[in-house]
Formats: C-alpha cells, sequence, structure tokens
C-alpha cells in the first residue's frame, strides 16, 4: 500500500501538471507531437518538477506550505490548465515510442546504480548538510524564515552567550552555521543558501522521509544525465550524445556530488533543460518552449547566484542568433523578466545576507572589468539592433564569429595549460586550475579530443545552438580564470559540473563520432574503430577512478548515531551545545537536532563563556525547561561553585570521510571520529575531598580547554595539548603543595622544537619541563601563599600549559595539520 502510494505522490509531483500542460492545444502542438516519445516524457517532468518547485517555494515565504498542499495545488495547475484546454489533452499524430526510448533508459539505469547510495550527510558545518536542513525545515515548519523556540526564549541579557548581535542590518548573528537569526524577539531564522534545492529536499521528504530527501540529489543527478543528453542528442546527433552522458555517469566528479548534496547538479539538470528549450524556442521555432526556457532560468536564481552565468550565456546566444535570423521571443522575455522580477525581491529581502557577499564581490570589481562589462552590455544591444536588419555585418558575424570563438579559447586553453603561473596576486589553485581539472579529471587526450570537436563543429553545429556554446565559454573562462572555491578536492571540482564537464565531454565524443555527428558520409571502419575504442578507453579511466568512490557512502552510519542521541533528548529539554572554537565538530550535531529531530538547542558562541551571565542564564533556564544539558568534546571553561555538573552518557563513534587535502586529489578514506560527553546542569554540589585528580580524557570536558580531541594508546586516554592549553581545578586544600602531570612528548622528531612546558597555576608560574618520550610524572611545587589563594578562590582555578609545538604536515608531510604541543594523560594536585 506504501508503494502504492509513493508512486501516486510521485506521478502527482513529477508528471502530472507538466504532462497536461505540454498537451495544450495552443503554441503548435503538432510541433511537440513530433518529438520523440522519450523526450516528450522527458518534457512533462522537468516542467511538472518546475511547477511544483514554484508551489513549494511559494507556498513556504508564506509560511503556508505542507506535503498536502503541494499535491493539492499540482492537481490543481492540471485540472484547470485542462479545463482551459476543454480537456482536449490527447496529442494528435504523436510520434511512437521506438529503438531510441532504449538509450535514456539505459542512461537512467546507469545512474541508478552510480549515483546510490546517497551520503547520510545530516550534520551542519558544511553547505550540504544546510541544504539538507533548509529542505527538512521547510517540510516540517512549512516556511523559509521558521520560528524557533529557544532563540526566542533567551532573555536579552544572555544572548551574548549563544547569539550576540554581529552589528548588520539583514540579519541579527549566527545561531549554527549556515543558519541567521533574523529577530531574537521573534525567534526567526533563515538558512544562507537560496531555497530551490531545498524545496526539492522538502518534496523528497514528504514522499519517504529522512531518506527521500537525501535520495533527492540522485534524482537530481539523474535528470543533469538526461538533461545533457537530450540537448547533446539535438546539436550532436545521439550517439556522441549518449556517449557523452554514459562518460558523465562514469566520471568521479559526478559520481561523487550525485551522491553528496550540493546546488550544483540541480544547475547541470536545468541549465542543460533550458538550454534545449531555448535552442528549441529560438532556433527550430517551436513557441510553447520560448516560455519553458524563460522560466527555467529564471528559476536558477532561486539556486545559486552564479547562474547568472547561464543566464549571461543564453543571452549571448540570442545575440549571436539575432545575427543568423533569430528572433527573440515575446513569450521568453516575459516569462524570464517576471521570475527575474520575483527572484530579485527574494534575494534582496529575505536573502539580503546571502546577496551581500555577491553585491560586494561586484561594487569591489577593478575598473577594467566594471569597462569590460560595460562594452558587452553596448555590444548585445548593438548587436540586436545592427542584427534587426540584414547586412554585411550578419554574414561576417554568421562567417567568422564561430572561428573567433574557437581559436580565442584553444589559445586561453595553450595559456593556461602550459604557461601561466602563480605569480604576484595569482593563487596557485587559480594559475593552475585548467591543469588541475586536465590532470586530474578530464585526461589530456580528452581535453585535445574536446577542442578538435569544438573547433570541427563549431563552424558546423554553432548556429543550431549558440547559447550552449557561449554558456560553456562564458563558464570555463570565468571559473579557470580565477576558482573561486577553496582549493580542495572534491569540494573544488564541483565548479565543473553543470557546463564545463558536461560541454568538453559532449564535444569531445563529437570529435570521436565525426560521421555520425555531423551527417557527413560515415567514416571508414578502422577509423570507426579507433574513435569507439578512444571513448572506450576514456570509460575505462573514469570508471576506474571513481571505483573508490562507488565504494564509499559519506558519513554511513551517522543518521542512526544522531537518532540515539535524540531519542535521549527530551521536547522539554534545552541542549547547549559546546562553541566552534572548542578545538571539536560537536557544534555540527547541534543543526539535525535542532532542525531534523525538533530539539531546542543552543551552541554556546564562546569556549570560555562569562560564568556569572552563564549561571544567571542557567537559572532562568531550569525554571522553563525539565533538564538544561551540555554537549562538549573539545573542552569548554564552564565549570562554576554556582551550580553543579553531572556526566550522564559519554558516546564514542566514527563514520568514514573521504580525504579532502588541499592542491591534492583525495586519496584515501578517513574516519570522522565522534567522542564526547552529555552532562546535565543540577544543583551546586558541595566540594568532596582534599585533592584534585583528573583523569584526562575520560568525561573530562568540562576541565579541559584549547586541547584537542580525545586519543587512546596503550590502554591510556589523552590528549594532545596546543600551543596554551587549560585545565579547570575544580577542588584546591590549602595545604596543596605540589601538582603532578602525567605527559609524553609523543616522538616528537628531531627537527622539531623541544618539548618544552610552562606550567602555570592561578596565573603564577610553577616552573619548565621538558618532556620525555613515554608518559612519565613531572611534578612542579605549589608556594604555599599561592595554595591559600587559590583555595580562596570563589570558582575553579585554572592550571596553564604553554607548550612549545610542531605542526607533522609541515616536519614530516604527513596529513595531520594539527599544532601539536605534548600527549597528557593524567592531572593531580595534592
Amino acid at each position: 500500500m506504501h508503494g502504492l502510494m509513493y508512486g501516486v505522490e510521485l506521478l502527482i509531483v513529477c508528471w502530472l501538471p507538466g504532462a497536461i500542460l505540454f498537451r495544450l492545444p495552443w503554441l503548435d502542438r503538432e510541433r511537440r507531437a513530433a518529438l520523440d516519445a522519450e523526450e516528450r516524457l522527458f518534457w512533462s517532468v522537468v516542467i511538472s518538477l518546475a511547477v511544483s518547485l514554484s508551489v513549494v517555494l511559494a507556498l513556504a515565504l508564506g509560511h503556508r506550505y505542507s506535503f498536502g498542499r503541494l499535491l493539492a495545488a499540482d492537481v490543481a495547475v492540471a485540472v484547470a490548465a485542462a479545463a482551459a484546454a476543454r480537456f482536449r489533452v490527447r496529442l494528435p499524430g504523436a510520434r511512437r515510442i521506438g529503438w531510441t526510448a532504449l538509450l535514456p533508459l539505459a542512461l537512467v539505469l546507469l545512474g541508478c546504480w552510480r549515483f546510490f547510495p546517497t551520503a547520510e550527510y545530516i550534520i551542519g558545518g558544511k553547505d550540504p548538510g544546510v541544504y539538507v536542513n533548509e529542505g527538512v525545515q521547510i517540510a516540517q515548519r512549512g516556511a523559509i524564515v521558521i520560528h524557533d523556540d529557544a532563540v526566542q526564549a533567551v532573555p536579552p541579557f544572555a544572548r551574548d552567550l549563544f547569539f550576540p548581535s554581529d552589528k548588520r542590518q539583514d540579519y541579527y548573528s549566527v545561531l549554527f552555521m549556515g543558519f541567521f537569526v533574523k529577530d531574537p524577539e521573534a525567534g526567526t531564522v533563515i538558512g544562507q543558501f537560496p531555497h530551490l534545492f531545498p524545496a526539492s529536499i522538502a518534496i523528497g521528504y514528504g514522499i519517504d522521509g529522512l531518506t527521500g530527501a537525501l535520495r533527492t540529489v540522485g534524482v537530481w543527478a539523474i535528470l543533469g544525465l538526461l538533461a545533457v543528453y537530450f540537448a547533446g542528442a539535438r546539436l550532436l546527433g545521439r550517439p556522441a550524445a549518449f556517449a557523452a552522458s554514459a562518460l558523465l555517469a562514469l566520471h568521479v566528479i559526478e559520481v561523487w556530488f550525485a551522491r553528496y548534496p550540493n546546488a550544483e547538479v540541480v544547475m547541470q539538470a536545468l541549465l542543460f533543460a533550458a538550454l534545449l528549450a531555448n535552442a528549441r524556442a529560438h532556433v527550430d521555432g517551436d513557441r510553447f518552449f520560448a516560455p519553458v526556457a524563460g522560466g527555467l532560468l529564471a528559476l536558477l536564481l532561486f539556486l545559486r547566484f552564479d547562474a547568472v552565468l547561464c543566464i549571461a550565456g543564453v543571452g549571448a546566444g540570442l545575440v549571436l542568433g539575432a545575427f543568423n535570423g533569430q528572433r527573440v521571443r515575446a513569450g521568453f522575455v516575459a516569462t524570464f523578466a517576471g521570475g527575474a522580477a520575483l527572484a530579485a525581491a527574494y534575494l534582496l529581502g529575505p536573502m539580503r545576507a546571502y546577496s551581500d557577499l555577491p553585491l560586494v564581490f561586484l561594487s569591489n570589481l577593478p575598473w577594467w572589468e566594471y569597462a569590460l562589462l560595460g562594452l558587452a552590455g553596448l555590444a548585445g544591444v548593438a548587436g540586436i539592433a545592427l542584427a534587426s536588419k540584414p547586412s554585411r555585418v550578419n554574414d561576417l558575424v554568421v562567417a567568422w564569429v564561430p572561428t573567433a570563438i574557437v581559436a580565442s579559447v584553444c589559445l586561453a586553453a595553450a595559456y593556461a595549460l602550459y604557461v601561466r603561473q602563480p605569480v604576484g596576486r595569482t593563487a596557485l589553485h587559480d594559475a593552475y586550475a585548467l591543469r588541475m581539472f586536465t590532470g586530474y579529471y578530464l585526461t589530456l587526450p580528452a581535453l585535445a579530443a574536446a577542442l578538435l570537436g569544438l573547433a570541427i563543429g563549431a563552424r558546423r553545429t554553432f548556429w543550431r545552438d549558440p547559447a550552449l556554446i557561449a554558456t560553456a565559454v562564458i563558464f570555463s573562462f570565468f571559473f579557470f580564470y580565477k576558482i573561486r572555491v577553496s582549493p580542495d578536492h572534491f569540494w573544488m571540482a564541483r565548479r565543473f559540473l553543470p557546463s564545463i564537464l558536461p560541454t568538453a565531454l559532449l564535444f569531445a565524443c563529437g570529435a570521436a563520432f565525426t560521421g555520425a555527428t555531423y551527417g557527413r558520409r560515415p567514416p571508414h571502419l578502422r577509423r570507426l574503430l579507433i574513435r569507439i575504442a578512444f571513448v572506450a578507453l576514456l570509460a575505462l579511466h573514469y570508471g576506474w577512478a571513481s571505483r573508490p568512490v562507488m565504494a564509499h557512502v559519506e558519513y554511513a552510519g551517522l543518521i542512526p548515531r544522531i537518532e540515539h542521541l535524540a531519542g535521549t533528548i527530551g521536547d522539554d529539554d534545552l541542549t547547549i551545545v559546546e562553541s566552534r572554537d572548542a578545538y571539536s565538530d560537536m557544534h555540527v550535531l547541534a543543526t539535525p537536532l535542532a532542525f531534523i529531530y525538533a530539539r531546542q538547542v543552543l551552541v554556546l558562541r564562546s569556549a570560555r563563556p562569562d560564568k556569572a551571565a552563564f549561571a544567571a542564564f542557567l537559572e532562568w533556564a531550569r525554571t522553563k525547561y525539565k533538564r538544561v544539558l551540555f554537549i562538549g568534546g573539545g573542552g569548554t571553561d564552564l565549570l562554576s561553585y554556582r551550580y553543579g555538573v553531572k556526566a550522564i552518557d559519554s558516546p564514542r563513534f566514527q563514520v568514514p570521510e573521504y580525504d579532502a587535502p588541499v592542491n591534492a586529489y583525495p586519496r584515501s578514506v578517513r574516519r570522522k571520529e565522534f567522542d564526547f560527553g552529555v552532562y546535565a546542569f543540577e544543583d551546586p554540589a558541595p566540594r568532596e575531598g582534599q585533592w584534585f585528580d583528573l583523569d584526562v580524557g575520560v568525561k573530562d570536558d568540562l576541565h579541559v580547554l584549547r586541547f584537542h580531541a580525545k586519543e587512546e594508546t596503550e590502554g591510556r586516554t589523552f590528549r594532545w595539548t596546543g600551543p596554551t592549553s587549560y585545565v579547570s581545578v575544580t577542588v584546591i586544600h590549602p595545604t596543596a603543595r605540589e601538582v603532578t602531570l602525567w605527559m609524553n612528548n609523543g616522538g616528537r622528531p628531531p627537527a622539531a622544537p623541544p618539548p618544552r612546558v610552562a606550567v602555570s597555576l592561578h596565573g603564577q608560574l610553577l616552573g619548565t619541563v621538558y618532556v620525555t618520550a613515554g608518559f612519565a610524572p613531572y611534578t612542579l611545587a605549589i608556594p604555599p601563599e599561592l595554595a591559600r589563594r587559590a583555595a580562596d578562590f570563589g570558582d575553579p582555578v585554572e592550571l596553564k600549559l604553554t607548550a612549545s609545538t610542531w605542526n607533522p604536515h609541515k616536519v614530516l608531510g604527513s596529513g595531520d595539520d594539527r599544532q601539536l604541543g605534548v600527549m597528557l594523560d593524567r592531572v593531580a594536585v595534592r
């Protein structure tokens, strides 16, 4: 029964409204009926998704979204459209399904094999987790700007503990990474990123819960394969388009991001669908596709700001097409202008914080880039004006622009591949962007084939789709000039996903299948076999390169762990999570606890909060919530005699995480460890005993500060110190006379500085020791006057360790980039 319901819901959301709109008896329906059956189905799905996503965004902006309302709206759109056409929605003379339908079906099956299972990425801290949590919030709370009870409840005097004002007009403060507090009085919170991709995640959540939400990115990737195939088939023919799409499905970038929540795969699908609709409208003369192209381009503005590159590419293609007699259709202009106006209101309204960085970027361009943009705009206007009347200029543009574009692309590629160097303000990852893309991802033979395919095809097929080629060229020049992202792989590689990689593969396969692509006499059998062998070798190379990723599921097993943690927290509990600067990643757990599992969660802004303010907040919170809990693993200076703390759990688990080296290709899977304690705040307890004895690494999260994560060796738990680390000493007697630390230099190499540790108690230096290999006790005397002063202090006193540090990455070339002091196993005050 559940399977039947899933099927019905999928049909309503992903097929019904588009199928009806596609069959309406207006705007040359017979032209649409002449399309292949598989492309007609593709358009039904794309148009339905565009309608459904628009409905989700509209309802969520009005705080009224629910999955039931989406289903009702899609049915209403379909019924209203059919009624307007008097239910004449049968395509007359539609082309029957043929063998060519097997090609996109094969791509769908290939995508299902390659793109699932998807990552269990629900934690915060990076873009994927933000997208997933934004989508689940739309599904659960029905809004883009959400109400957070925990935020609203925080008294004004305590806000600086969790979300101090950033003195900005577009938002008040940061709640979690990727989520902004807009108004603390109202408790309103909004996600950092535009909500088109989250809207699709909300649909997936409505169909199949969290599993459906995570699978959404894989569905988008399959749709991207189909969009590339259909756009390529129209331009280069089915053999080249199918080969390119299959290579794309095998490629490590596509496989990685098809399983890893991101907006780039969504852009790939919608961009190539928009390019195909644009070509159908402005080159093939099908009026129906003009508003489809305009609507899809406008929808991209609700996805990412760099969608302006897509718009620039289509705009350039339309200007160039005008010289070849192609007229810009009013339906395209009206639909795009209306959608763009709505997008501008959205981006400058609720998403003003997201728009701030692009606006700052644009406001700080050098004068020559402003001049180039101005010249481009003037050239576009002048081009349309010149092209409106037949002239010698039109003939020259049609004859020479394709050649000029090919020449400029080939020259730029040669310069970037062999000449460009990281000098002056040019960073290494910018200077070597094309070399990195070619060497790690595309291969040099594939790049040569892509340039050859562009050169062969430009003069023969350029005017069949000038927008597709212009878009690829604009993306390439923009990102190979400056990559504009942190250069750790595969993170950086997503820049190539929407346009550059698919187009490169299309033209590489276009070169391989020249005879079948460009309509000339089929090549000799030997040459054909050589070309097929070239594509097969590329397929083998891409498939082999992606084998490690195919066997990997990012953060596999994380969801049950977080579900278990959420199950230990009540609806009427408040959970406080340690801050981002506590040398740990515990803050990433706060996001799903709050936005997926509906727990009331706050994150400390500092690892050393104001204790008086925190004690006052805690006194207030314990009157409102059943329990006030704390989650920490890196160390927080939070202990006080004004309240008590009780350890209630100490979870520890690991999940697989792929390597992410900077300026290097990732080669292995590492284990991301979560080792933390869960504590409950209580009434202050009497101080028991005279002496302090702390086993470092065992429920010590509130005793340590500025240490690295817990580790274990030789049956001992320990932590590495940093440059300056602290231990909170909760019990000290006036008669205490020595502090003993069990330390180990950790096998510090000779090239590193000597392992020196200066020890201070309550602000007074006790002495300096040099730590040797192997764990051993190091004892320093406590002056009597210092012991009396520390015992009389109203809060726990601070034991400070200042250590000479070394960096394993710099000294040994390992992947460990931490600043390490010494290994601390135990601290005792006697």
